[in-house]
C-alpha cells in the first residue's frame, strides 16, 4: 500500500492544529544554536507525524528536523518538519507551516505544504499538477530582475556561507523590486509556485524544509536545482534556486557573478 495525497493533507492539517494550540503561548525552548530554536510544538507535531506515519507504513525511511533520519527498507522515505519557521513560532509571528514529502526510489512523489494560521494547503502529486486548497497554481511569469519580487534564507551560524548569503541578498535587492527573509524557506518555495514570489535561494538548507516545496514548484512549471545550476538540490550539503523557466538562469547567472556560490 503506498501513501494518498489525501492522507498527507490531512495529516498535515492535524499537525497545523496541535501548532496552533500554542501559537502565542509561552513556550519551553531549546537552543540547536545561537540562532537555531527548537520548542516543545516542534516535538508535538513531530510526535504525531510520526506516530501516523510508523502506524500506516513501518517499513518506511523518514527524514525528520528533530529527530533526524530514521531507518527504512523498501526504498521509500519521508521528509517532515514539523513546524518550518520555528524562530518566528517563537517569537508568536504568524508565519510558519508543516511540510511533509513522500518519495519513492529517490524520486519525490507526493508533497504537501499547510500553512495553518491562513488555512492555505499547497499540494502535489508528481505528473498532476499543482495546487492551493484543490485550484491549481502556476509559476509567474516575470521576465526581468527588476520586475521580481524574492525571498531567501541565510545559514544559521556564522562563516563564509552567512557571509556569502549577505552579499548576493545586498547584490540582489539593488537589481530587484526586493528581496524578503521571511524565516520560512517551506512557505517561500510554494509562494514561487503560486506566483507571489519569482523566486527562492538558499546556499544552506535542509532536505526536510525544501522537499515538499520541490515538488510543488516543478509541478507548478517552475525549475529547481542546487545554487550552482545542477540537479542534486537534495543532496548534502544542500543548497537551493528555485525560480520560473525564464527567471531560473537570469538569477543563476546574478548569484554566481563573481563565484559567490
Amino acid at each position: 500500500m503506498k501513501p494518498t495525497l489525501e492522507q498527507l493533507v490531512q495529516w498535515a492539517a492535524n499537525a497545523g492544529s496541535i501548532l496552533m494550540e500554542g501559537l502565542g503561548k509561552q513556550h519551553q525552548i531549546r537552543h540547536k544554536g545561537l540562532t537555531d530554536l527548537v520548542t516543545e510544538m516542534d516535538k508535538k507535531s513531530e510526535d504525531y507525524l510520526l506516530g501516523e506515519i510508523r502506524s500506516s507504513f513501518p517499513g518506511h525511511a523518514i527524514m525528520t528536523e528533530e529527530s533526524g533520519y530514521l531507518d527504512g527498507d523498501d526504498g521509500a522515505c519521508w521528509f517532515i518538519d514539523p513546524l518550518d519557521g520555528t524562530m518566528n513560532y517563537a517569537h508568536g509571528i504568524p508565519f510558519f507551516c508543516v511540510s511533509l514529502a513522500f518519495a519513492e526510489q529517490g524520486s519525490t512523489r507526493l508533497g504537501v505544504v499547510y500553512d495553518p494560521v491562513r488555512g492555505e494547503c499547497f499540494t502535489a502529486e508528481k505528473g498532476k499538477g499543482a495546487f492551493l486548497n484543490g485550484k491549481p497554481v502556476q509559476v509567474s511569469d516575470a521576465g526581468t530582475l527588476i520586475k521580481s519580487l524574492l525571498a531567501t534564507s541565510f545559514p544559521s551560524s556564522e562563516g563564509e556561507l552567512k557571509q556569502t548569503a549577505l552579499q548576493n541578498y545586498v547584490h540582489l535587492t539593488r537589481l530587484t523590486q526586493g528581496v524578503r527573509r521571511m524565516g520560512s524557506a517551506a512557505l517561500d518555495m510554494v509562494y514561487v509556485a503560486a506566483g507571489r514570489l519569482d523566486g527562492y535561494w538558499s546556499n544552506s538548507i535542509h532536505t526536510w524544509d525544501i522537499a515538499a516545496g520541490a515538488l510543488i514548484i516543478a509541478e507548478a512549471g517552475g525549475i529547481v536545482t542546487d545554487a550552482r545550476g545542477t540537479p542534486g538540490f537534495m543532496q548534502p550539503p544542500c543548497s537551493v534556486l528555485a525560480a520560473s523557466r525564464i527567471m531560473h538562469p537570469i538569477l543563476l547567472a546574478e548569484l554566481n557573478h563573481n563565484g559567490n556560490m
